[in-house]
This record gives C-alpha cells, structure tokens and sequence, in this order.
C-alpha cells in the first residue's frame, strides 16, 4: 500500500480509541495533547486522561459502538480483542480509520512523531520496524543541531519581513539561500546570537 505523508489539524475532530491498554493510551495522549475530543472504549484510563476532558465507555455491545463510530470523526483501533477490532473496522469505512493491529485495513497511520524546539519530526517504517523508527529518533536527534533550530527561527524572521517587501518568490528565495550561506551569520548562530544575526539580516534586506 502507497502511504502519502501529511499533517492533520486534529484539535477540532472527534476521536474514537477502541482499547485503554498501552498502544491506545499512547495515542489518547498524542489526540489529547492536539486538542481531539476523545471517547476510550475499554475498562479504565488514567485519572489525568479524565481531567483533560477523556471519556471512558464501557459499553461494547454492537448498538453503542455504532453510534460511537458515527459520532467520531477519526477512529483508532487499538484493542486487544479480534472480534471487536473487526466488527468496528467493518462499520468505519467512511471514517479516518488507524489501525493500530492491521495498518494496512486502515487510512490513517499514526506515526512516530517528536518536537525538537518547534520542528515535528516524523518517522514511518510502511510497519516494518517500530524499533527502528524510535532507533532512528535518537540518531536524528543527535543530529540536529542548536544551531539548525536559531538558522529555522531567522528564516522565519527573513521570510515574514521579504513576504512584505517583494512580491516574486523567486527573488525571496535567493535572499533566503544568501542568509542561510552567510558565513558571518552562521559565526553568530554558533555563538546562539540570534538578535545579532537578526541585525545582520536587517542590513541585507537593506531594512
């Protein structure tokens, strides 16, 4: 199966998680942290999940789960229980469907993701190798430097000032690849001076 990758605004969605053990918990967390109202269908939560606005259900009989699968508007599966990982997968064709069991019976892969300053970073293995992706995790946070996050934030602070200044994209891409190659501006990313490499760039932008 093809997967294309991509980012999903989810503090608007209703998100239903079939299971409260380890896997399920896991993703509760990540829809929670993003503002998802969230229904678990299991035996227990954690009291913080509550706190922060979780719902436990316990009902499992085939009326309830489908009302709360057309309630949701993402549907997670994550449950140790054949029988009903299947009878929901059966009745969520028209839902964003994550298997946590199955990926490939699914629509919507939730992956390995992390923040390093304000990069979100994730990881997709197609299933072959969850190790993997959190091995690769560590490696590429190693590899990203203190110096590549200050380079992102003037970036950022260049683009919003040539956004207002010139209209071809062309042209402020140049200027962007003239700060990035600076050699003097990357001396002071080095040395974690942000303001001052932001003066640095006010000149070039002749600001």
């Amino acid at each position: 199966m093809v997967w294309t990758s991509l980012f999903l605004k989810t503090d608007d969605k209703k998100v239903l998680i079939i299971g409260t053990g380890e896997v399920a918990c896991r993703r509760a967390e990540k829809f929670l942290k993003n503002g998802s109202n969230i229904i678990l269908v299991g035996n227990t939560i954690p009291k913080e999940f509550i706190q922060r606005g979780a719902i436990l259900e316990k009902d499992k009989t085939p009326e309830n789960i489908k009302k709360l699968v057309d309630w949701s508007d993402i549907v997670v599966i994550a449950s140790g229980e054949s029988k009903l990982n299947e009878y929901v997968s059966s009745i969520s064709s028209e839902k964003l469907l994550n298997r946590a069991d199955y990926p490939e019976k699914g629509n919507l892969i939730v992956p390995t993701s992390f923040y390093i300053d304000d990069i979100q970073i994730s990881i997709f293995t197609n299933g072959k190798s969850p190790l993997m992706a959190r091995e690769l995790r560590g490696k590429i946070q190693k590899a990203i430097s203190d110096e590549d996050i200050l380079q992102i934030k003037l970036q950022d602070y260049a683009r919003k000032i040539l956004k207002n200044k010139i209209n071809n994209q062309k042209i402020r891409k140049k200027y962007l690849y003239k700060i990035l190659e600076n050699k003097d501006i990357n001396n002071l990313l080095k040395k974690k001076k942000l303001e001052e490499a932001k003066e640095y760039v006010n000149n070039i932008l002749n600001i």
